[in-house]
């Protein structure tokens, strides 16, 4: 018989560690006192106020992972979850802003970045400058390295010309990865990531798009005329670019399942609130058990998503593959933020169909989940193609 696996010592994933415990704790505070008096101003005027992302910046969410040699917390990625997840309960608009800084923009730069490209950007990208990431065209979604921007070498740079779309933290970034083809010929293997500065000429912020959720997150188009971006700025390696895309969105996934978690349970929790106060047939609606029923089962399934959450974010802290379980942790993370919000908003009756009522916007955030950073059927093709491969 072989041995009995004791599994008696392993903590529960959601046990944190006191630094952990301590990063959710000042975030949820910051949450609620300089986020929530904005959140409705905020969506309606489509845009997060400068001096909101500078203490974020003030806060040490914007720079988890960057060493401290160049100004960052020194931390590990899980702290981005956890930072994405409680900025989530009251603001996913806000969470995102900071998932794309850290699972994103600067996941890339440390995994990718030459120790010259690391000296230039990481400091800045600690201390004020947002970062953004553009691989998406008008005609490259899903297959997203069908890509239409180029890259034409020319001595000691190469010069792109292109349109990206749907571009996270657009207006208010410093400095953008862009995913170019620099060999047309050679497919996907041409294609080069490369970090371009806002203010280099050639490089345009285009139109603002008006979204359902998610609305104070900035998504733009961004426009390559032209653009002259020197060698040096070329992140990893020439025509190694689908390699990073392909990497940092898994580890991007994982940011989206935390926010689709964290917003999640902040529409839950304003329905178990609001249950204990609604009165009908002279008792609370929380003493019906139909009530009850429907709040333990989301409950349940918000548990097991971010039991999947935080699995794959602990998975790729001790450097293991999280691409099924970044898959599987985006996908039912998304599909689980809009059942319980639904509810949540189903609960309230008709004020939750009120501006008035923080559900509703919650309601139209969740549905961004299930389609960016790949939508879910992209994730179930990951899942599949995994799961059907022989087993040795």
């Amino acid at each position: 018989m072989p041995d009995v696996l004791d599994l008696s010592q392993s903590p529960p994933l959601t046990q944190l560690s006191e630094d952990e415990r301590l990063l959710r704790a000042n975030v949820r505070a910051f949450a609620e006192a300089e986020v929530a008096p904005h959140v409705r101003e905020m969506d309606e005027q489509a845009a997060i106020p400068r001096a909101l992302i500078d203490q974020l910046f003030d806060l040490g969410v914007m720079a988890i992972e960057i060493p401290e040699t160049f100004g960052g917390a020194g931390a590990h990625f899980f702290l981005s979850v956890i930072a994405v997840e409680e900025l989530s309960r009251v603001d996913p608009s806000v969470a995102v802003l900071v998932d794309v800084q850290n699972t994103l923009v600067i996941n890339a730069l440390l995994k990718w970045g030459s120790s010259d490209v690391k000296e230039r950007f990481l400091p800045r990208l600690a201390s004020d400058t947002l970062g953004a990431y553009a691989l998406s065209e008008a005609g490259s979604g899903s297959d997203a390295f069908a890509l239409t921007t180029r890259a034409v070498e020319d001595a000691d740079d190469f010069v792109l010309s292109g349109r990206k779309l749907w571009i996270t933290n657009a207006r208010e970034a410093g400095l953008f990865i862009v995913l170019a083809n620099a060999n047309p010929e050679a497919g996907y293997r041409g294609i080069t990531a490369f970090l371009i500065e806002h203010d280099r000429p050639g490089l345009q912020i285009g139109k603002k798009e008006d979204k359902l959720g998610i609305r104070a997150s900035s998504t733009c188009e961004l426009l390559l005329d032209e653009c002259r971006v020197p060698k040096a700025n070329i992140l990893g390696e020439l025509g190694r670019g689908y390699k990073v895309a392909i990497e940092t969105l898994n580890e991007g996934r994982i940011g989206i399942g935390a926010q689709m978690v964290g917003l999640a349970q902040g529409a839950l929790d304003h329905a178990l609130a609001y249950v204990q106060e609604r009165r009908q047939f002279g008792t609370a609606i929380a003493e019906f058990q139909a009530v009850q029923f429907q709040l333990a089962q989301a409950q349940t399934e918000l548990e097991m998503a971010r039991l999947g959450v935080y699995n794959a974010a602990r998975l790729r802290d001790a450097g293991l593959s999280v691409l099924t379980e970044a898959a599987m942790a985006k996908l039912f993370s998304s599909q689980v933020a809009e059942r319980v919000t639904s509810l949540a908003l189903q609960l309230f009756g008709g004020v939750g169909y009120t501006k008035d009522c923080p559900v509703e916007k919650l309601y139209r955030d969740a549905k961004i989940g299930q389609i960016y950073e790949g939508t879910s059927n992209m994730q179930l093709q990951t899942i599949a193609k995994q799961i059907m491969q022989p087993r040795g």
